[in-house]
């Protein structure tokens, strides 16, 4: 902003600063070329969180809007970091220079602490100011890389070590104080710095009120350096066997080794304390191995009853046959421990609620709150035998937070148990937060007293959203309220939007965008045409990628920088379906970067979309200021693997060869492969790191057999408390092929997971299924075969005595994927009082077109005949929508067409689906379009795949004959993508990650 730069109205200075926004190397230009007096004032501007103007000679800049732009806009606050550090030192004094590093480091989250800043640090700074901001980098510790943590606390330490009053290398520069201002630092002290502490500066450091606090934060220390802290700690007037010093000790006590004669008091307190050891980063096995020897001690001489209580987490370590032994009145005693502690395995949970229960003759508020994990296996039949009123309560109890995670058949029963026959309106008001979503469509139906307020804490489902959209809008003077009313926004429709005025759409937008990860595909393109109608030069440049491809055109090149950093800002996945279209989108942000990352500020600009740049840039486009930006500690080459490299990139592990990740497991193991493979649970890993991880385990194993079982024996380690464990893990892990599963007993049958997958139909009738809760965790499964599911189903209603007609609600929701292998001449007996209620969640099932067309027509008896169904009834029925026949199909309004669920469109039959007319499947919407099979769309006609490539593209058509000529070449939707086309970076194993890791190691 020099003085060169004229300017004579107010609109050419709004247009300037639109620029610098857009153009942060420029202002960073600007910054140096200002002379004392404007450098000063405009860190002051940025200190200081006044709303008033700046005069700077020919510019009048309105400081708070411009303030909060600068902060808020990608590599304009990079620019304001730099120019801090190169100026504002020698300008204001610096106390005030570290706030203002402080405010803009917050708001990148870390991402400028790459190693090389530590060179543009003073090292002079006053001890205040160099208080502060080490204060601000301990803030900012977790989202730091372990390079930068490194380069920071060499920065760190030099101050330090140059203001102690060390005489010689045999006195420690670490003093209490030092520590404190190291704070998570700590961990990169050297074992030797550590022993060379002076035990009048560890105890004085111990005795600091702040020092278990920040002991409770130094989640990465490894045992060495903790070993090495409690020594010297035992050097000091401290006795780590003394209770107070124990507290004290934070995540130090994880590592504590001193065992020999160690009283049983002793080591009650010390498993309390370790109850925060999960926090740590690695180093498991040490801590459980630690938590089995402490369990030993403190039960010595005593029975598992009596220190029940007393025994915190490492409870979890105790087996089944202990659990077993517990009496109920044990249970009942040690409640308050048993039901904080995390990491039960399911069959645990099972016991111990049971006997818990087992002590409580009735269920109320008070004894269900006390169980907290425990929760889980309270029965769907206990639930619904509590009082309402005490049901009531545990919803809206700290307990609730254990009710999310219920099975669906508990939710249900307590849901009906909630809107008894008789009282639907006050049992619904009551229903709060993510429980809500629960209530059906048809008893949200019958409450009439919703209003915007009521419904702001709640979480809605997308047919609860459009039914309560439609009914507050017709009754509310105000009907901004509802845009900003939490969840309702899923609700607007298309036609919603359309109606707003042009004013009202753009003085609201905001909203919406506040919002936008609640909006639908549908709901995005809505709202880009309706921008686009009234107010195009002013559209947010990223809605222009929910248009129709050709759209992209009308970006000029000097809208490229604001395109990318709008674009940059959303997850291009959630907002282009379509990968041709994605394509063309991707071409367009290439077009604009012109096929190369030049440095750290493009890397700033593109955000999000860095993730789905194609290989070529990656290989060949992206300078090495980009990299080091783009890649923090990933920038060493293969020579020179540290720990911290693994820790900050864990993911680009799972694509080294099997030949390395043995290496390197050699070399690091057991915490960095367990740490990856832990931060990856729940997610499909590549066989090659899984084999590494389980080479690595084995390899550093003492205590497995020398011989090996021959194929089918288990070997004598193998108890059944392991084995059970196993089963565990194993059924929960995603891609696991089962083998035969032998030797299921009952009690177990909820921890089989996907391993209940190998039962044959004749071994499943043996199982006892009597209970809902039993089938319900069975059923949790999808994969089971039609002869599967129907001995599950039968058994269920053999062992429980119920017929079909006798069913409940929440019988039927515990049955789920079993549901569908029901006879099609059974659904009429399902009571319409049960099947109303849980229509939603029959909706989820992928059953065949014959029961779901019966479905289908019991649906009529809730909804009414198929052509007065709307948004909200479609959205409900889910899969159960695609049993209507071709005719009730055809007759459908085209406007009700993105209002089925994908999954319903993807359950239409072939030979109904061609039915639909070219409007119908021209307003299918980009979510349902994407859904369409490759079957569905193989008995399209040509001008029904062109409906169908408008659906996708986003085209906005109001009938076939309106679609404009100009709307691209006829194509064949989901055709493969040309050649070379980006792959998206969520897949990491994806061709451009592979390339990225040729470009580090070679």
């Amino acid at each position: 902003m020099g003085s060169s730069i004229t300017f004579r109205n107010h609109t050419a200075v709004e247009n300037h600063l639109e620029q610098r926004l857009h153009q942060p190397q420029k202002l960073l230009e600007d910054l140096r070329k200002t002379d004392v007096q404007q450098f000063h004032t405009a860190m002051k501007c940025l200190l200081e969180d006044k709303k008033d103007r700046l005069d700077l000679k020919d510019i009048i800049v309105n400081l708070g809007e411009i303030r909060d732009r600068a902060l808020q806009s990608p590599g304009m606050n990079r620019s304001l970091f730099l120019i801090t550090l190169e100026r504002c030192f020698q300008v204001l004094n610096s106390l005030e220079c570290v706030e203002i590093l402080g405010k803009l480091l917050r708001g990148s989250s870390g991402s400028f602490l790459q190693p090389d800043i530590t060179e543009r640090l003073p090292q002079d700074l006053c001890k205040d100011a160099f208080t502060n901001l080490s204060a601000v980098f301990k803030d900012l510790y977790d989202q730091t890389s372990a390079h930068s943590q490194r380069a920071l606390y060499s920065w760190m330490t030099g101050i330090l070590q140059t203001s102690s009053n060390a005489a010689d290398d045999s006195v420690s520069w670490v003093s209490a104080e030092n520590l404190w201002i190291l704070g998570r630092y700590m961990v990169h002290l050297s074992f030797e710095e550590i022993m060379k502490i002076s035990p009048i500066e560890i105890g004085l450091f111990i005795s600091y009120d702040n020092a278990t606090k920040q002991l409770d934060t130094v989640y990465d220390i490894t045992p060495e350096l903790a070993h090495a802290f409690l020594e010297r700690i035992s050097s000091s007037n401290f006795n780590v066997r003394n209770t107070s010093t124990i507290h004290r000790l934070g995540l130090l006590v994880c590592f504590y080794d001193d065992l020999e004669l160690l009283d049983a008091a002793v080591a009650q307190v010390l498993l309390h304390q370790m109850i925060k050891c999960s926090r740590l980063r690695g180093f498991q096995a040490g801590v459980q191995k630690l938590k089995a020897e402490l369990l030993d001690i403190a039960t010595e001489n005593q029975t598992l009853n009596e220190t029940l209580g007393s025994l915190s987490d490492a409870v979890v370590g105790l087996t089944y046959s202990q659990l077993e032994s517990l009496s109920p009145e044990a249970v009942h005693r040690a409640i308050s421990t048993l039901n904080q502690v995390s990491g039960w395995t399911k069959s645990q949970v099972i016991i111990l609620s049971a006997k818990y229960l087992a002590h409580e003759k009735v269920l109320s508020f008070y004894n269900v709150s006390q169980m907290g994990a425990l929760l889980g296996w309270v029965s769907t039949q206990d639930f619904c035998s509590m009082d309402r009123k005490d049901l009531s309560q545990v919803l809206r109890s700290a307990v609730s937070q254990y009710v999310f995670n219920l099975s669906p058949a508990q939710k249900q029963g307590i849901l009906s148990k909630m809107i008894e026959a008789g009282d639907t309106a006050s049992g619904i008001v009551e229903i709060q937060g993510a429980f809500f979503k629960e209530v059906s469509l048809f008893d949200l139906r019958r409450e009439p007293g919703f209003n915007s307020t009521v419904l702001k804490e709640k979480e809605l489902g997308r047919s609860q959203a459009l039914f309560l959209y439609e009914l507050l809008l017709k009754t509310t003077r105000r009907p901004e309220e509802l845009l900003s009313a939490g969840q309702l926004v899923k609700g607007v429709t298309c036609s919603h939007i359309d109606a707003m005025s042009p004013d009202f759409f753009l003085a609201h937008f905001q909203d919406f965008q506040n919002n936008f990860a609640l909006l639908s595909p549908y709901q995005v393109n809505c709202l880009a045409w309706k921008y686009w109608e009234v107010s195009r030069l002013s559209m947010p440049p990223f809605l222009l990628a929910a248009l129709p491809a050709r759209y992209l055109a009308s970006v000029p090149a000097s809208q490229c920088v604001p395109f990318l950093i709008s674009l940059g800002k959303s997850w291009l996945d959630s907002l282009v379906l379509d990968s041709y279209k994605k394509t063309s989108v991707l071409r367009k942000v290439q077009q604009c970067l012109d096929d190369s990352i030049a440095d750290e500020y493009t890397v700033d600009i593109v955000g999000n979309l860095l993730c789905h740049l194609p290989a070529a840039i990656i290989d060949r486009g992206i300078s090495p200021r980009a990299w080091a930006t783009a890649l923090h500690g990933l920038r060493d080459s293969a020579g020179d693997w540290l720990l911290g490299v693994w820790y900050d990139e864990i993911k680009f592990l799972c694509l080294f060869r099997k030949c390395d990740l043995s290496s390197f497991g050699f070399r690091f193991f057991p915490e960095i492969l367990l740490q990856a493979a832990s931060k990856m649970a729940r997610t499909l890993l590549p066989k090659e790191f899984l084999w590494a991880v389980f080479e690595s385990v084995r390899n550093s194993s003492d205590k497995l057999p020398s011989s090996d079982p021959m194929p089918g024996e288990c070997t004598a380690v193998h108890g059944e408390d392991t084995f059970i464990r196993t089963c565990e893990l194993l059924g929960s892990c995603p891609g696991f092929q089962p083998e035969k599963a032998i030797q299921v007993q009952e009690h177990h049958i909820v921890s089989l997971g996907r391993i209940a997958l190998a039962l044959n139909e004749s071994e499943l009738k043996q199982l006892d299924l009597s209970s809902i809760d039993i089938v319900a965790s069975l059923s949790q499964q999808t994969e089971w075969t039609p002869g599967q599911a129907e001995s599950i189903l039968q058994g269920f209603l053999d062992d429980s005595g119920y017929h079909i007609q006798d069913l409940k609600s929440f019988h039927l929701v515990g049955l789920g994927a079993t549901l569908c292998a029901i006879n099609i001449t059974e659904i009429p007996l399902i009571k319409i009082s049960e099947f109303r209620v849980v229509v939603a969640r029959i909706g989820t099932l992928l059953c065949s077109t014959h029961v779901l067309a019966e479905f289908k027509r019991k649906a009529e008896v809730v909804f009414g005949d198929p052509t007065e169904w709307t948004s909200s009834v479609l959205q409900e029925l889910g899969t159960i929508a695609a049993g209507l026949t071709k005719t009730e199909l055809r007759m459908l309004d085209k406007d009700l067409m993105p209002y089925f669920q994908p999954s319903a469109i993807k359950c239409l039959p072939d030979e109904i689906f061609k039915e639909l007319s070219a409007d119908q499947i021209a307003s299918l919407g980009p979510e349902n379009a994407a859904a369409v099979t490759h079957a569905q769309r193989r008995r399209l006609s040509p001008l029904q795949l062109q409906s169908l490539q408008w659906a996708l593209d986003g085209a906005k058509i109001h009938s076939w004959q309106d679609a404009p000529a100009s709307a691209g070449p006829t194509r064949t939707p989901y055709s493969r993508s040309p050649a070379g086309a980006p792959l998206s970076w969520g897949l990491w194993l994806g061709c451009p990650l592979l390339v990225l890791m040729a470009k580090i190691l070679w």
